[in-house]
């Protein structure tokens, strides 16, 4: 039977309907975008307005010479300005935008909330020090050639002759009583940053002629070196007598602060708990590849062993080199993750400038930088002057198994693969430039367990040696030593803030649970009361590690560890709670980030 006029009439009105509606809805996907957009592009100019180093690091060089206000009426307008877009971002229904902004919009907000968790929560500017310390941060401007000599000379000049107004803020900011272990590490940097000040930057940009721009930056140097001597003197005489011992967030706060900027909204009690299974299995892992190697020795003694295999001062560089490439290799030919570009990191020798707070440590230009592109892999070497002993103690950091995971951990293929990735995805500029703090350090972390189980070090044949054996046991020593020191991190960042450990308990908990000497264990606690977020190298691993199980039985036979490595690295650095949104089809399993 055909259809008649009046059926072919309603047939077309409902077609008619349906397109309209499907237009409309695509329409207002559109608008909602353009206005986010906007809306982002805005906050991220006045944010960087805010913080023009941030800027010059990432390569956009509208920025240069330029630094923070720190004056009490700049941090006022600042934090308004936060809870301004807070409130914008907030007003935006992530089910209207389309799918890639709804992932945009909430990494910006978790940027939002880190900023204002800080701010208000953390009171960084009324209760650290450090903040003020750190200002003198200057390296961008040695550590690449983005632009000529000179005109980086001259933006140091303007930059530095601003340091004496920010420290006199700081005196103005600075609560009465503040944290003993922040005054006491504020002294410290406020020295050693002074002593950058005078003696190695100006022997960094040496080779320039014009003698306006060189008296300007004497003076300006001069002026900043000593005023950031004079806030050392103060902190010492006025702050450090009447400081206090605390500096513990909370429960609240610490939980709420991980909610916020990492998306994980578990109690801390239950990743602490995470964490101590965790510690143990690992604990087990190194006591077992030690028996491997020397089944009549304490798993420590064996470790100090390894620790003794190792380059000599000529070699160091040349090694290592030698052994990224080889890593390179490996991650290809084994197909672990795509390298997008043959651009190779450059190892190098670590500036001397830096030395004294860098072992090891990866150099890649910003996002968006244009002129100063290429890549470098520092090392720190030993120095001439020092003597056999002091050699032999700093080289044994650099035995051949750790120094490898070092390698993985900041190279191949960790966070220099990460950044080629970025740079090669089309990730928005809110990817490029907002990053979790879990998902950075927790995939180089995953990386250096993930080479090892991937068969790096390990024998081919099917029936090694027994030297082969061994070398594979000194490698899993090695790889299980530095889960060792995260693990540690994490439950002391959450037993430091939730359960009130001490700096002394916290320094037997790393001496007694990852076996560093008292020294080392000591900064890494004081590092742990400023920094509870250190806990995110274990976390973020955590994390990736659950994903790729789930990812794994979603794939079924069609996974493969390249593939889900790719994935993981084609959005930008968001928390990895969005990156299961991303990649698992089953919505019930999104919340499921442990």
């Amino acid at each position: 039977m055909k259809p008649n006029f009046a059926t072919k009439v309603a047939s077309l009105v409902l077609s008619l309907v349906a397109l309209c509606l499907t237009s409309g809805t695509s329409f207002t996907a559109q608008t909602a975008d353009a206005e986010y957009e906007a809306v982002a592009e805005e906050y991220i100019k006045s944010y960087l307005a805010a913080r023009p180093l941030q800027g010059t690091a990432l390569g956009l060089h509208e920025y240069d010479g330029k630094i923070t206000d720190y004056s009490r009426l700049a941090l006022d307008a600042e934090l308004s300005r936060l809870r301004r877009f807070d409130d914008r971002l907030a007003k935006f229904d992530p089910s209207k935008l389309s799918p890639r902004q709804s992932i945009d919009l909430r990494i910006l907000q978790a940027a939002v909330k880190k900023e204002l968790f800080q701010m208000q929560d953390m009171s960084i500017f009324e209760r650290n020090p450090m903040v003020y310390a750190r200002a003198a941060d200057l390296n961008i401007y040695v550590q690449r050639n983005f632009a000529p000599l000179e005109d980086r000379v001259r933006s140091l000049a303007a930059i530095e002759s601003q340091l004496p107004n920010i420290l006199i803020a700081a005196r103005t900011n600075l609560n009465d009583v503040l944290p003993k272990p922040y005054v006491q590490l504020a002294i410290q940097i406020a020295r050693g940053a002074s002593d950058f000040l005078k003696k190695s930057l100006p022997a960094a940009i040496t080779g320039f002629k014009d003698e306006q721009i060189r008296v300007a930056f004497q003076d300006a140097n001069r002026r900043a070196a000593n005023a950031l001597s004079d806030y050392a003197g103060w902190l010492e005489r006025e702050k450090l007598p009447k400081a206090s011992l605390d500096f513990a967030l909370g429960e609240e706060k610490f939980r709420r602060g991980l909610a916020q900027t990492e998306l994980v909204d578990l109690p801390p009690q239950k990743i602490l708990e995470i964490g101590m299974q965790q510690l143990k299995a690992e604990q087990e892992a190194f006591a077992e590849a030690a028996k491997k190697i020397d089944p009549n020795k304490p798993p420590i003694e064996v470790f100090k062993q390894i620790q003794s295999e190792h380059p000599t001062p000529e070699n160091l560089i040349p090694d290592v080199a030698k052994d990224l490439d080889k890593i390179r290799k490996y991650v290809s030919s084994h197909h672990l993750v795509t390298i997008p570009s043959d651009v190779r990191a450059k190892v190098k020798e670590t500036p001397q400038y830096r030395r004294a707070v860098s072992f090891a440590s990866m150099d890649t230009p910003g996002p968006f930088e244009k002129r100063a592109t290429e890549a470098y892999y520092y090392v720190t070497p030993t120095e001439s002057d020092w003597p056999d002993k002091q050699k032999e103690e700093w080289l044994t950091a650099f035995n051949y198994y750790a120094s490898d995971i070092v390698s993985i951990h900041e190279v191949y293929p960790g966070h220099y693969v990460q950044f080629l990735r970025l740079n090669s995805s089309p990730a928005s500029k809110v990817e490029k430039i907002f990053g979790s703090y879990a998902f950075i350090e927790g995939w180089a972390h995953y990386c250096e367990k993930m080479m090892i189980d991937e068969g790096y070090g390990s024998p081919t044949d099917a029936t090694p040696s027994e030297d082969e054996v061994k070398r594979a046991a000194k490698y899993r020593m090695a790889q299980a030593d530095e889960a060792l020191l995260r693990l540690c991190r994490l439950c002391a960042s959450i037993k430091m803030h939730t359960q009130n450990m001490s700096v002394d308990e916290a320094t037997k908990f790393f001496q007694d649970n990852c076996y560093y000497e008292e020294k080392p264990a000591r900064q890494e606690a004081m590092r742990g009361t400023f920094d509870p977020g250190y806990l995110n190298y274990t976390l973020g691993k955590l994390q990736i590690l659950k994903l790729r199980d789930d990812y794994k039985a979603q794939q079924g036979d069609e996974f493969s560890l390249q593939k889900f490595h790719n994935e993981l690295l084609n959005h930008g650095m968001p928390p990895i709670r969005l990156l299961r949104e991303l990649m698992l089809k089953d919505k019930s399993k999104w919340d499921e980030v442990l």
